[in-house]
């Protein structure tokens, strides 16, 4: 049964996506277990590494990060999915997926990427600076990229892992964290607690999440920073429009940029292990 807000809002032509009716306790401990799922694949991909190549440096680079969010992302989906049909919604409802506004939606989607961007690498270059001052960009050369973190694996499973990674990783890493942290975890607080913190607690969550991927230490508060302002823009958008569609696409247009160039590079370090 529609609520009156939806209800009314469908008859003005703008839909709106309902907020899930779940516990504050789901709300906050689906994206806690993320985070803790994000941080056993991290260990079990390095201790992996380890055997192959002792030595190796943690945490996992990125191209093998991830190909380890492949299960992550199934897991979280199924939850998701679960928890939704429990509470009466389904996951293509809170995506508010519809074909015919698919052109409308990656046309707001990139608008929303290009809003999104300029404060995340904005909040990346304060708190580098922050941290190295007139070193800034000398130091960004070796901040986010340990080589010593790359294990020397043969050109097959470098080509298997690029390839998986390419095909799997942006379909579904986009809408599991959209669904996770704006519909599922900033919709159900929202019901429950003022909107500051609605919006806030899957943000600081979310920023935590990706403390798993910097690949120095020097990286975690850059990361932890720059995605929780992503997250509090994502929010306040997903405030205003009440649709998760643009921010899927747009977040999935983000890792798709992020895993293309990983692609690429696998086939070079593929070459180069022959």
């Amino acid at each position: 049964m529609k609520t009156k807000v939806r209800a009314a809002a469908e008859v003005a032509g703008r839909p709106v996506q309902p907020a899930p009716a779940l516990s504050t306790g789901w709300a906050i401990g689906l994206p806690v277990l993320r985070i803790g799922l994000v941080a056993v694949v991290s260990v079990l991909t390095w201790g992996v590494v380890q055997l192959i190549e002792p030595g190796v440096a943690f945490p996992p680079p990125s191209l093998l990060a991830s190909f380890a969010m492949l299960p992550v992302n199934l897991v979280c989906l199924f939850l998701i999915g679960r928890l939704l049909r429990r509470s009466g919604s389904s996951i293509r409802e809170l995506l508010g997926f519809d074909r015919r506004r698919l052109g409308r939606d990656l046309a707001q989607g990139v608008l929303w990427l290009l809003v999104l961007y300029l404060p995340f690498v904005g909040t990346i270059l304060l708190v580098t600076w922050l941290q190295h001052g007139a070193e800034l960009f000398v130091r960004m050369q070796t901040i986010f990229f340990d080589p010593a973190a790359v294990p020397t694996l043969n050109p097959v499973a470098w080509t298997v892992i690029g390839v998986v990674t390419a095909l799997t990783f942006a379909p579904l890493n986009a809408p599991a964290e959209e669904l996770l942290y704006r519909g599922v975890s900033q919709g159900a607080l929202a019901r429950r607690f003022p909107v500051v913190l609605a919006v806030l607690i899957p943000s600081v969550l979310f920023g935590l999440q990706h403390l798993w991927y910097a690949a120095t230490p020097d990286a975690v508060v850059t990361f932890v920073c720059a995605f929780f302002v992503w997250g509090v823009g994502s929010g306040l958008i997903y405030l205003r429009q009440r649709r998760l569609m643009p921010l899927v696409l747009a977040h999935g247009l983000v890792d798709l940029v992020f895993t293309l160039p990983a692609l690429a590079l696998t086939f070079l370090m593929a070459g180069q292990g022959g």
